[in-house]
């Protein structure tokens, strides 16, 4: 039998998606074959440390793996070629490949994959350029309309707008929309800090609110619309899932709604006719080309009511892994299981670590 591949899987991290990190990382540990992976479970508190979890995988899920844990150090110079425990630097733990489950700023933007880079360790998921693209909306859309792909309009303030002129911000939003609007922190993910503005109060509410989560905010248009997305793997030549279709337990498919209330439904695969589901697996792979996107991201969709429109949302370059998570069931349902989906995404950032990619 082949020897095991050392394989570290983050978790946590310090942004304000360090919870929806546990929830998918307790799944896919509970997935994983541990017959082919000596697995080293790493999480990063809210403070930043990083930490070696070898208790039951359960207690990630419920945040409490952090008093079972010893504090490490995973540095960038690849000599070390792994991570070792703070208390005893001598003994270092091999690391082949890191499987990040890890979402938001500083973890899905690049900033740890440039880590990854520094280490010379191969790392799931999109490289540093794509991760960072991918994770400001602003810019993703920028790229969107370079490459013809069909977005919804947007406008782009600074958190400065909001405070020095409020009332001047709001009149250039109404100038160019009509409520109601959507404001969003233009980096972040798990629609922490999004709201549906419907009036000019509720507008400057949801700009104060996206505020707080970032410097930059994006106002965008609203689009009668069924929700669709679909999951994309692969390198250079990377394969689309079936589509799938959210219908939000609440107004919007809000933070509520994707991990707490377990009552929004997922229609898998959705309700398209076959020529409406080729479009949306086209153009979800264009959109994963041109943001040169690598292993894996969930491409998320408008389909508008009535016109029949395809706009493309965003990208999710570290997409949930949880129970309930759109990525891995809709691979499912196209024929890939989660475990082998795992093993899948760990042989293409092997690939790509091969290749100079």
């Amino acid at each position: 039998m082949a020897d095991k591949i050392n394989l570290m899987v983050l978790f946590g991290g310090q942004s304000e998606e360090h919870e929806v990190s546990l929830m998918s990382c307790e799944s896919l540990l509970k997935n994983i074959d541990v017959y082919k992976y000596n697995v080293y479970s790493v999480g990063i508190t809210k403070k930043g440390q990083w930490r070696l979890f070898e208790g039951d995988y359960e207690l990630i899920g419920k945040n409490q793996w952090e008093a079972f844990s010893k504090r490490i150090v995973f540095p960038g110079d690849p000599s070390f070629g792994g991570f070792f425990l703070l208390d005893d630097p001598a003994k270092v733990y091999p690391v082949e490949v890191v499987f990040p489950v890890i979402h938001g700023p500083l973890a899905e933007d690049g900033t740890i994959q440039g880590l990854f880079e520094l280490a010379n360790v191969p790392y799931v998921g999109c490289s540093v350029a794509s991760s960072a693209l991918c994770m400001d909306k602003w810019l993703t859309k920028a790229v969107f309309l370079a490459n013809d792909i069909p977005c919804c309009k947007y406008m782009l303030f600074f958190r400065d707008d909001v405070t020095c002129k409020p009332e001047k911000t709001i009149q250039k939003i109404k100038e160019n929309f009509t409520y109601p609007v959507f404001v969003k922190p233009s980096n972040l993910g798990s629609s922490v800090g999004i709201s549906k503005a419907k009036d000019d109060k509720s507008l400057l509410d949801a700009l104060i609110e996206a505020g707080k989560h970032d410097r930059k905010i994006l106002v965008e248009e609203f689009i009668d619309c069924r929700e669709i997305e679909c999951s994309v793997i692969g390198n250079d030549d990377p394969i689309a899932s079936l589509p799938g279709e959210i219908i939000p337990s609440n107004e919007f498919y809000d933070y509520n709604a994707k991990y707490l209330d377990g009552k929004s439904t997922l229609i898998i695969p959705a309700h398209l006719d076959q020529k409406k589901t080729n479009e949306i697996k086209q153009l979800a792979i264009r959109a994963y080309k041109a943001l040169d996107c690598s292993g894996m991201a969930r491409v998320d969709f408008f389909l508008e009511k009535g016109t029949g429109r395809v706009l493309v949302s965003e990208i999710n370059t570290i997409p949930g892994f949880t129970n309930v998570s759109m990525f891995p069931k809709l691979l499912n349902a196209s024929g890939i299981a989660y475990s082998e989906l795992i093993g899948k995404l760990i042989e293409l950032a092997i690939e790509r670590k091969k290749k100079g990619a």
